[in-house]
């Protein structure tokens, strides 16, 4: 089967670019998507503050619906934050192009580097926690977690590849699913607690644990800021829907504002639930058994809702990558429309999504699970710092812009790199709200950093800025090839002189190099054909093959250079080399090049590689032109084909004369002639 068939049948028929409005997503789809993050953070948010909480033991665990409540509160101002972002940046870019808009470019290269750390690493940690909820259930299968992993990276690639539509319609289920049942289990177990509607009461049973440390003053407070910033996890892809701005339906910025509103409520409804619940129903955190199992089990049993939780827990962790294959590629384009990254990570793949981003991710995700052997609690100390980066950098931004937009009169406009705002009345409240928004993130970022940096935390402290260092070599080599590219010196002037001559490298004299010179004496009146020879057998036998075609040779200088080593391409790029510096210093030359074209890889890797191993060292030479000149092998079943189809297109049938049919005749003759 042919490679593009292989592809059409995994990833689909290629959209026409004039389809890309109808794969845009509608709000239900773009939740799905954009969502999968945030909210299935609620899975281990909670326990994430209980688990911090603990060491002071479980008297302190009352701690946690406070905490929790100051963690939803922060979520609202960044909610609010992106929705102001995303009304104001309608293209999308989310926190890079804000920053670079307001603050400049070396802090939106430092977001950028933080955003793309922590799209990777949501991406290893998702399929690693997911992996880890299958293992649980079959222990057996626990040495092959990494297999596991790397298959479900694979899986969420394959899906994501087919198109941003089809793949919000796969993702729905288990997203809505996983919403659906956890608030079910808050509302009944709400009810129960409450003793609403003659419900059973819930049946309580606390668990007394010792405290391990008498922590006070600063280290008590230090604590607490360890526990609120590790609740912050629930924060993280709320960004998500900012950079995906244009793959909602029109109106986009309205759409994905709603979805971003929708996404909050969504999220913080269910954190604020499970804290409320499993602060009241005193549950400790266990290794084995997390909060929001103990939660369901002593709501609703170990029955049909239970089970449906712990399935689709299991799979929104999973895909929760998607949004790290969401926004990674987006983020990347934009970059690259920038000139900070490869210019082909903007352009979009037969599905009409960044197909190469999605490919990139897909590869060192892979990487860092097979490092980490797939195991989420080594790498939970290196996630959500990027984000909080781009939490902070985002917000200071909108200050910024609400300040310019202050400056501004009824009616005035302002045009900035990105986008154009106007007047608004309600800019300082604004401006007060994303102040406060950034002081609070920052405060989480700098404890983040503080407490995990020897955990594993400096690994990402250190990727930042190599990355903004990359960042900063990629736009410096597209600046060179814009000035070297540049034609305001070439007004009325030529290039450069073309050297009326072709040199030709054989090998043998042969079809592929006669038709090669055959092509170079149409682009030249002198033509060289430089030949190695190592032998005086070997040049003999060149000669004598030579001069069996004058027609096609006779005009063709023929230059033999005797060699005693076996490096045949050293004495020919030499020669190359001194026709160019003694002859045609100030001119092109043009080199062509004759290349034997196999009919697969297998066989292409049969046949040595001189004409590729020649025209990449050539590369290197200024003003030296090769032109390839390929000559395709085909097999003997289809040579006979091919002969067969010319001799039947070369016969002209005649009118058949009496009863002799002359037809019959010239096809006999033809299927018998050698």
């Amino acid at each position: 089967m042919e490679i593009g068939k292989i592809k059409r049948w995994i990833i689909g028929e290629p959209f026409p670019t004039s389809a890309d409005i109808h794969e845009r997503l509608d709000n239900i789809r773009g939740l799905a998507i954009f969502a999968s993050d945030p909210i299935s953070s609620n899975a281990y948010a909670t326990e994430a503050i209980m688990s911090v909480l603990i060491v002071l033991g479980s008297g302190a665990l009352s701690l946690t619906l406070p905490l929790a409540l100051g963690v939803a509160g922060l979520v609202t101002i960044v909610v609010f934050s992106y929705i102001q972002i995303i009304l104001h940046y309608p293209k999308g870019g989310g926190g890079y192009r804000v920053t670079r808009d307001n603050l400049g470019t070396a802090p939106a290269l430092l977001v950028a580097a933080a955003l793309l750390t922590d799209y990777i690493l949501t991406v290893s940690v998702s399929v690693s926690a997911g992996v880890r909820a299958i293992t649980s259930a079959f222990p057996q299968w626990h040495d092959h977690r990494v297999a596991l992993a790397l298959s479900a990276i694979f899986l969420i690639t394959l899906i994501n590849l087919r198109g941003v539509r089809e793949s919000g319609t796969i993702f729905a289920l288990p997203t809505y699913a996983f919403v659906g049942g956890v608030m079910v289990v808050i509302v009944v177990g709400l009810v129960r607690y409450f003793g609403l509607f003659g419900a059973p009461p819930l049946e309580i049973t606390p668990h007394i644990v010792p405290p391990q440390r008498d922590l006070s003053g600063f280290l008590y407070v230090w604590l607490l800021l360890r526990a609120f910033a590790a609740g912050c996890t629930a924060l993280t892809g709320i960004e998500a829907i900012s950079d995906g701005v244009a793959s909602f339906k029109p109106p986009e910025a309205v759409n994905a504002a709603k979805t971003m509103f929708a996404m909050g409520v969504m999220a913080m409804s269910l954190f604020a639930g499970i804290s409320f619940l499993s602060t009241h129903m005193s549950l400790i955190p266990e290794e084995t058994n997390s909060i929001l199992s103990q939660m369901t089990e002593a709501v609703a049993g170990r029955g049909f809702l239970y089970y449906w939780v712990q399935a689709f827990t299991m799979l929104i962790l999973v895909l929760a990558a998607n949004t790290g294959f969401q926004d990674f590629p987006r983020l990347s384009s934009f970059l690259a429309q920038d000139g900070f990254m490869p210019r082909w990570m903007a352009n979009r793949g037969d599905r009409l999504v960044f197909s190469s981003g999605i490919l990139t991710l897909a590869f060192l995700s892979s990487l860092v699970v097979i490092v980490f052997h797939a195991d989420e609690f080594a790498m939970l100390p290196l996630y959500a710092l990027g984000v909080m980066v781009s939490f902070t950098f985002s917000q200071v931004s909108m200050v910024r812009l609400m300040g310019r937009i202050g400056k501004l009169k009824p009616g005035e406009k302002l045009k900035t790199r990105f986008t154009e705002v106007v007047y608004e009345r309600g800019w300082r409240w604004k401006q007060v709200l994303s102040a406060f928004g950034s002081l609070v993130t920052f405060v989480v970022l700098v404890v983040l950093v503080a407490t995990k940096f020897l955990d594993g935390a400096w690994i990402v402290v250190l990727a930042i800025p190599l990355l903004v260092r990359m960042f900063y070599a990629i736009n410096s080599h597209y600046k060179d090839v814009a000035s070297n590219l540049r034609t305001r010196d070439l007004v009325g002037s030529r290039l450069v002189q073309v050297a009326d001559v072709a040199i030709v490298p054989i090998g043998d004299v042969h079809k592929g190099t006669l038709r090669a010179l055959q092509y170079a004496r149409r682009l030249a009146s002198e033509v060289r054909a430089v030949c190695v020879v190592t032998s005086e057998e070997q040049k003999e036998r060149l000669l004598k093959r030579w001069n069996r075609f004058p027609e096609l040779t006779g005009d063709v200088q023929l230059l033999c250079i005797d060699y005693d080593f076996r490096d045949v391409l050293e004495p020919v790029i030499e020669y190359i080399e001194k026709v160019k510096e003694e002859e045609f210093p100030d001119e092109m030359l043009t080199v062509v090049l004759p290349e034997f074209i196999a009919p697969s890889l297998a066989t292409q890797l049969l046949h040595n590689q001189s004409a590729n191993i020649l025209r990449l060292r050539l590369r290197g030479y200024p003003n030296i032109i090769v032109v390839d000149i390929p000559f395709h092998i085909y097999s003997r079943m289809d040579m006979e084909e091919r002969e067969q189809a010319e001799q039947s297109s070369d016969e002209v049938p005649s009118q058949p004369s009496g009863g002799d049919s002359s037809a019959d005749t010239q096809a006999s003759d033809a299927q018998g002639s050698p």
